[in-house]
């Protein structure tokens, strides 16, 4: 399975889908986001879970595709 990193900017009303928490603070700067680098990578994301801070909501899911049809 994939694993998907959705952030939601609450006052920006934008959604942003990450592979990993780094690939987040290389889009996007720990003060947009409402949480230092180090303290969402120690947090415990995990799936299903949802880390809400001041400014963004940041869930953790995994994405879901078909299997491949054999011809």
């Amino acid at each position: 399975m994939i694993k998907v990193i959705h952030v939601h900017l609450i006052f920006e009303k934008r959604d942003y889908y990450f592979g990993s928490i780094s690939a987040i603070y290389d889009t996007l700067d720990e003060n947009i986001v409402g949480i230092k680098e180090s303290t969402l990578l120690h947090s415990g994301l995990g799936e299903g879970s949802c880390i809400p801070t001041r400014r963004a909501i940041i869930r953790q899911s995994h994405l879901i595709r078909t299997k491949r049809k054999e011809i």
